[in-house]
Formats: structure tokens, C-alpha cells, sequence
């Protein structure tokens, strides 16, 4: 009897043992776990624009004449690079940047949306450009090497996000016009909020057009954006958020912004220009495409006259940068319309579907996240 009960307070001792590890384990998960929630940079989430923060770390891959391809990434101090002043980047404009996000979940989890789309992106854009450009397994590394080497600068979630900037630049020495014989591919981040905090009001461009048919605008392509600083910077004085731009063919057609997509909605159809090689093929604009259509939506890619946006129900602005944003007016040739605002509009239900599957909100049934954390 006295065996008996000893082997029941041995087996209970034991059982206590198991218990009491598990909890430790527990107090050890939760210790760790709060460690990383406090290993934040120190920022001020909630008054993040869209401004460069100095993160810690940057990623640099070379390309040289003789190796012909990218080879030994590595991950730097940010700071400055040194460069020849002949290079085809600084001389010629030889350059492609990227885009794209990096969310943290609500468990602290750290999501990429879509780098696929970027890489793929660039790919076409460099052959534009006569550049190679890195395969889309050695992007996505670099990528996230960047990301979680500057972990700590990811915005809490709902507080922003981490921008990610990928550059190819023509580093060569190079006098002459042709391309460069050596390139640098660089991977920077920041954290970011709001691409316009207030209301978008869009001013149409009468005069400048931001592309040409045969051009650069369906790429990338670093000129493609300070040749609209001043027409923007006009704009801005007047106290518009940014331009619409037309087409150069007609000039009665609408395209893009500055660095957004446009959409149009009028009852059950949401209409946007065709990407024909002036337009930047969005990311985001694709992605808000096949979430309209889920919705039940008629979206369709065609040219949209000027006239169209004075009966517009609805009109909003996508990128990388902005995400999703209504429109609440546009000026053309002295005449201002205004359009729906507010928690009703479909940009609002967009932005809040698209967001929550960037941020692991919403699951994610059509494979647009990577988890990287």
C-alpha cells in the first residue's frame, strides 16, 4: 500500500515537474516575445510621413564587364556610395528604381507584398533600358536581407509601414552614349506613413505631358519624374496635392499622376487608362483590379476622354506609395468638380481590404504576401 501511494506522489511530483517546465518554457516565450515588440527604433509612428528616416542597414550587389552577371550581395552600413562622375547613371539617366512594402502583423510578423511583381518589373524595365538586371530569387534575397536587417524600423502595425527602395543604376565609366559596362543594384528602406495626409485635389496638365508613345513612362526609369517637378511644384502652389496628366497623342485623354494610377467609377463600372507603354503598370493598381472584380465590378482598361471625369461618381488614385485614395476634386481648364468622400465610397472599402491583406488582417486566399519573419 505504502509502495502503491509513494509511485501516485512520484508520479504527481513528476507530473508537477512537467507542469512547472511548460510554464517556465511559457514565461520564456512571453519574455522573448516581449523583447521583440520593445526593440523598435526610436520613432515617432504616428507623425511618419513619407520622408526619408536613416535606417541601419543597405544591400549592394554588384555587376562587372568580366563576371556578366550580379554576384556577392552584401549587406551594408546606409550611407553614401562613391561612384565615377562619368558613370551612365549620373551622365545618361541609366537607371531603374522599385517600389514596394513591408508590413508588420499584428503578431509581430513582418510581410512582403507582392515582391514577385517588383522584380518582374524591373526585369522588363532593364531590357528597356539595355541593363541586366537581377534574377527574381537574388531581388526577393536582397529584399529581405533589407527588410529584416532593419527589422527594428518596421512601424508597428496600423502605424505605417516600411518602404523599400531597389535601385539598378549604370555605374560604369562611360563618356561616350551607350551603355554602362558595370551596375550597381542597392536595396535601401524607410519607415513611412501617409503618402498625402489631407485630401487629393488634382489639377489636369494642360501643357507638359509626363510620356510619350515609345518613351519610358510604362517603366520605371529614374527619368521619368523630375521632368514633372516643375508643372507639380506650380500645381502645389496653387494648393493642389498633385497633377493628371493627358496623352501625348491627343491631349484629351487622361493617363496617371505624377506617381499614381487613376480610376473612374460610374455605376457598376470602374474604368482606367490602358497601360499601352506611356502608363506604369501598377502593382497596386493590379491588385485593386482583381479585388474589384471580386467584389462583383465591370473593370475594364480603355481610353478615357477628359469629359468622362465631369460625371464621374467616384474617382480614386492607387500606388505603391498612397495604396489607395478618393479623389475629392479636379480642376480642368478653370472648372472644378467635386466627388464622394468618406467611409461609404468603394477607395475606402478597397483601401481597408487591400491593407488588411498586406497586413495578415484578412487572409490572404490569393498567394499576394511572403512572410518573412
Amino acid at each position: 500500500m505504502f509502495m502503491f501511494s509513494r509511485s501516485i506522489c512520484c508520479a504527481k511530483l513528476n507530473q508537477l515537474s512537467t507542469f512547472e517546465t511548460l510554464f517556465s518554457n511559457l514565461k520564456t516565450c512571453e519574455s522573448r516575445i516581449y523583447r521583440e515588440k520593445a526593440e523598435y527604433a526610436n520613432v515617432n509612428w504616428d507623425e511618419l510621413g513619407f520622408a526619408l528616416t536613416k535606417t541601419d542597414y543597405m544591400y549592394v550587389m554588384n555587376f562587372t564587364e568580366e563576371e556578366q552577371k550580379f554576384f556577392n550581395g552584401t549587406l551594408t552600413r546606409f550611407g553614401n556610395i562613391e561612384m565615377c562622375p562619368s558613370s551612365g547613371i549620373l551622365n545618361y539617366g541609366q537607371g531603374l528604381f522599385e517600389g514596394l512594402k513591408a508590413y508588420r502583423k499584428e503578431d509581430e510578423g513582418i510581410l512582403l507584398f507582392r515582391p514577385q511583381e517588383n522584380a518582374l518589373r524591373m526585369k522588363i524595365g532593364a531590357d528597356r533600358m539595355c541593363m541586366p538586371s537581377p534574377t527574381v530569387d537574388q531581388f526577393i534575397d536582397a529584399v529581405k536581407k533589407t527588410v529584416l536587417a532593419n527589422k527594428r524600423w518596421v512601424p508597428p502595425y496600423g502605424r505605417g509601414s516600411l518602404y523599400v527602395r531597389p535601385l539598378l543604376m549604370g555605374t560604369g565609366r562611360n563618356l561616350g552614349v551607350k551603355p554602362s559596362s558595370d551596375y550597381t543594384f542597392l536595396v535601401y528602406a524607410s519607415p513611412v506613413g501617409n503618402y498625402h495626409k489631407g485630401d487629393l485635389n488634382l489639377m489636369v496638365e494642360d501643357n507638359v505631358r509626363r510620356a510619350i508613345p515609345g518613351g519610358t513612362g510604362g517603366i520605371k526609369a529614374v527619368t521619368n519624374y523630375s521632368p514633372v517637378y516643375k508643372p507639380l511644384t506650380e500645381a502645389k502652389a496653387k494648393g493642389f496635392s498633385d497633377l493628371l496628366f493627358l496623352d501625348a497623342s491627343t491631349g484629351s485623354n487622361i493617363e496617371e499622376g505624377s506617381a499614381c494610377n487613376i480610376f473612374i467609377l460610374k455605376g457598376n463600372v470602374i474604368s482606367t487608362p490602358t497601360t499601352h507603354g506611356t502608363i506604369l503598370p501598377g502593382i497596386t493598381r493590379k491588385s485593386i483590379m482583381e479585388i474589384a472584380s471580386d467584389f462583383g465590378y465591370q473593370v475594364e482598361e480603355r481610353a478615357i476622354p477628359i469629359k468622362e471625369v465631369f460625371d464621374a461618381e467616384e474617382i480614386f488614385c492607387t500606388g505603391t506609395a498612397m495604396v489607395v485614395k478618393s479623389v475629392a476634386s479636379i480642376t480642368y481648364q478653370g472648372k472644378r468638380i467635386e466627388y464622394k468622400l468618406g467611409v461609404e465610397t468603394l477607395a475606402q472599402k478597397l483601401h481597408a481590404t487591400l491593407t488588411g491583406i498586406q497586413t495578415g488582417l484578412i487572409e490572404d486566399k490569393l498567394g499576394w504576401t511572403m512572410l518573412i519573419d
